[in-house]
């Protein structure tokens, strides 16, 4: 007679609650807070860390923006209320180090960095993760707007039930190591009203918290401005020239243009609308040029994370769908890998203003799975 499969808890552990510690990664935020009360509800073994990330008395004069002195404060008061211990760990110099410095060589070589990829794959799930561990922690729970889901090789990455809070794009760097320590509680919602109803059904203060919608460190999304901080003297006055070769204007710094960018370039004047098609940092210029200019078919990807079942090189072609930028929905492309780590991906419909430092993340054509994802370049 065959034996009965253990029954698994909603974290997939073959032991009750009480018996499950969970360290949730706790921004201050709606999501990250719903998470951890849904998890001390249920009687998990909970254990709230927040991670201060940069400067706390500059944090504190800024509200919207995740790990802030304000976010410190809402956390601990959500364990507080739900009754489950919580740490304030200080990452500033992790953090700096391995995301902040990064973001600005990036934009100073003309790229257009994310920093909020680098932060989840170099601190939250690598040294955060490790933390967990350390406190002997079953998993790691996070808010993040994305699923993880039993395959028949292990468990797999999938995007969030509501397409419009899904953070997939964010998180295709979890290797397959983090993804089994990992759970995302929130990915199956089918709204953020639906995590908000569960906040107010929780009795918690910050049910009603704007979202947060700036990169941390970046006050009112003003790039350069942070970037002149940290790099004195960055921001070199060049030319704006056309493609073909005219000199349109002068500008204050490379740093203040990013491609596709039409508004705000400071050569009025012209009969057809200009845009930016390059940025060519070690001459100091902005090369514009028309919009046909920005469409590219072919886009060069190198640090791969390949979640897929089968080996990334195993195939000379892959079938799928892919994002090069957060905003946009999947396309449909081939991926070409040329070693376990770079590839070509060929775009079935070329795309407008791909640029250097964005993240190109592979999705199963027609699925909701994330395949993995890479860093595009200039090649």
């Amino acid at each position: 007679m065959a034996l009965d499969a253990p029954h698994l808890n909603s974290l997939g552990f073959a032991k009750p609650p009480s018996e499950t510690r969970v360290v949730v990664a706790m921004s201050g935020g709606v999501d990250s807070s719903v998470v951890a009360a849904q998890l001390a509800e249920e009687g998990y073994d909970v254990v709230g860390v927040t991670l201060q990330l940069y400067d706390h008395g500059a944090a504190l004069a800024k509200k919207g923006a995740c790990c802030a002195g304000l976010d410190i404060h809402d956390a601990r008061r959500v364990a507080e209320d739900m009754g489950f211990p919580h740490y304030v760990l200080d990452y500033e110099n992790v953090f700096k180090d391995a995301v902040i410095d990064e973001f600005a060589d990036s934009y100073l070589g003309g790229a257009t960095p994310v920093p909020c990829i680098r932060c989840n794959e170099r601190v939250k799930f690598k040294d955060l993760l490790e933390t967990a561990r350390d406190l002997e922690a079953d998993c790691m729970a996070t808010g993040h707007y994305i699923q993880r889901k039993m395959g028949e090789h292990g468990p797999e990455l999938h995007s969030a039930e509501d397409a419009n809070r899904d953070q997939s794009y964010f998180l295709f760097s979890t290797t397959p190591e983090q993804l089994d320590y990992l759970r995302f509680p929130l990915g199956h919602l089918p709204s953020k009203d639906a995590t908000r109803e569960l906040a107010a059904r929780y009795g918690l203060q910050v049910a009603d918290k704007p979202d947060s919608q700036d990169i941390c460190f970046v006050p009112n999304g003003d790039y350069a401005s942070v970037i002149e901080k940290l790099r004195p003297g960055a921001a070199e006055p060049g030319e704006i020239v056309h493609v073909d070769g005219r000199v349109l204007g002068q500008h204050s710094g490379v740093i203040h243009y990013t491609i596709g960018q039409r508004r705000g370039l400071g050569i009025g004047g012209l009969s057809d609308p200009l845009y930016v098609v390059k940025l060519d940092v070690d001459a100091k210029r902005v090369i514009v040029g028309p919009k046909e200019m920005l469409s590219t078919r072919v886009v060069p990807v190198r640090e791969i994370n390949w979640l897929g079942d089968a080996r990334f090189n195993s195939r000379t072609e892959w079938h799928v769908s892919v994002k090069v930028r957060s905003t946009r929905p999947p396309r449909e492309a081939i991926l070409r890998p040329l070693s376990d780590t770079e590839a070509e991906v060929e775009l079935l419909t070329p795309e407008e203003g791909v640029s250097p430092g964005q993240a190109c993340v592979f999705y199963e054509t027609g699925g909701s799975r994330i395949l993995g994802g890479g860093w595009i370049w200039r090649g």
